[in-house]
């Protein structure tokens, strides 16, 4: 007998989020891991559970459920069902990227067809296939939702007491640093307390962009892409820092800068 889906369930309205466990709890092939009321909570829970599916809700204060997906690592993104009242552009998207949704009020039938479909998915090992149609609807989100976003201009420094700053524009990469991160600055480094999903997150992608799980490199300090291993390339920055590009990030980084690699 196979091992049950891992869930875990996100709505920011008590009634709705309690429905929609009870709704999974009836399948004897699906567990509930936790339910959460907010963005944050699941951005938490899911780093930590890492579930096998999450049922999300996109309208929450805060965090909405497209910005929760942003601030996971990308390449262990789990597979997702989005929860929605109607909404025209989420639909459509969703429907683009052939990613699944439920819109409230949603029938049994039409739930128990989404679970069967995610069921399909996590074992059939598809998720990098889904982890993909995933990222192509966050790259394509209306430019509107970032454009009204505040991202970090400076970032505080605490040094033995001492309090500085760093322009973000003087950063020339980002190295994972177990649970904090280390920045590269003009030939100095600085570590602080943050996670890369989250500094990914505040950072403005017009200027940062993720290469892979352990660096953010600043698109103005790319000096050349050369070929690596096996169709493999990396990243090489004005100072000489060489830095792989991971297969599954380069479609995003010619997105991003408007030209193929």
């Amino acid at each position: 007998m196979s091992e049950p889906v891992r869930v875990v369930v996100v709505d920011d309205e008590p009634l709705a989020r309690s429905g929609l466990a009870d709704l999974v709890r009836r399948d004897p092939d699906l567990l509930v891991l936790e339910e959460c009321g907010d963005g944050r909570a699941a951005v938490e829970a899911i780093r930590r559970l890492t579930p096998d599916l999450v049922l999300l809700d996109v309208q929450m204060p805060e965090l909405n459920g497209f910005e929760v997906l942003q601030q996971l690592d990308p390449e262990h993104l789990p597979a997702v069902v989005f929860v929605t009242a109607y909404d025209r552009f989420a639909v459509q998207a969703f429907e683009v990227h052939a990613l699944d949704y439920l819109v409230k009020p949603f029938d049994d039938d039409r739930f128990t067809a989404a679970m069967e479909r995610a069921k399909a998915t996590v074992r059939g090992a598809a998720l990098g296939e889904l982890s993909r149609r995933i990222l192509g609807l966050l790259e394509q989100l209306p430019a509107a939702s970032t454009a009204s976003k505040r991202f970090l201009t400076r970032i505080v420094i605490r040094v033995a007491g001492h309090v500085f700053f760093v322009r973000t524009a003087d950063i020339d990469w980002i190295e994972a640093a177990d649970y904090c991160a280390r920045l590269h600055v003009q030939g100095k480094t600085h570590v602080i307390r943050e996670s890369m999903a989250g500094l990914e997150h505040r950072l403005d992608p017009a200027h940062f962009f993720r290469i892979h799980r352990g660096a953010i490199v600043n698109l103005d300090r790319i000096k050349e892409l050369q070929p690596y291993f096996k169709g493999e390339q990396v990243v090489v920055l004005q100072d000489g820092t060489r830095l792989k590009l991971s297969k599954s990030r380069r479609g995003q980084l010619e997105t991003r800068l408007g030209q193929s690699l």
